[in-house]
């Protein structure tokens, strides 16, 4: 049998946003102090309302060409909400934040 060396390949690859990365990464992000951004977030429901829970608690979130910057209020800087949290059917969303 012959075995044959393969070419060199030279590709990039886009691997699609995890969404248990992308819950922990907002929520994470959120607690920290300071700005942090986050790349290659996963635009899924879950996921969006995960953020729109985190803005409701005065977390300042924005999403700009598919990056999602997160400016931390630390760990004690998180506001009650003005109205119940809406998390849809986000399971993670739910366990992580009730924890």
């Amino acid at each position: 049998m012959l075995i044959r060396p393969s070419r060199n390949i030279d590709k990039t690859i886009k691997i699609p946003g995890d969404k248990s990365i992308s819950h922990r990464a907002i929520m994470l992000s959120s607690i920290a102090e300071g700005e942090s951004k986050i790349y290659n977030f996963l635009m899924g429901d879950d996921c969006l309302n995960t953020i729109k829970s985190f803005q409701q608690m005065g977390v300042d979130i924005e999403i700009t060409d598919n990056v999602i910057t997160v400016q931390g209020v630390g760990l004690k800087g998180l506001k009650k909400p003005k109205e119940r949290l809406d998390v849809g059917n986000s399971g993670t969303t739910i366990r992580l934040l009730s924890g």
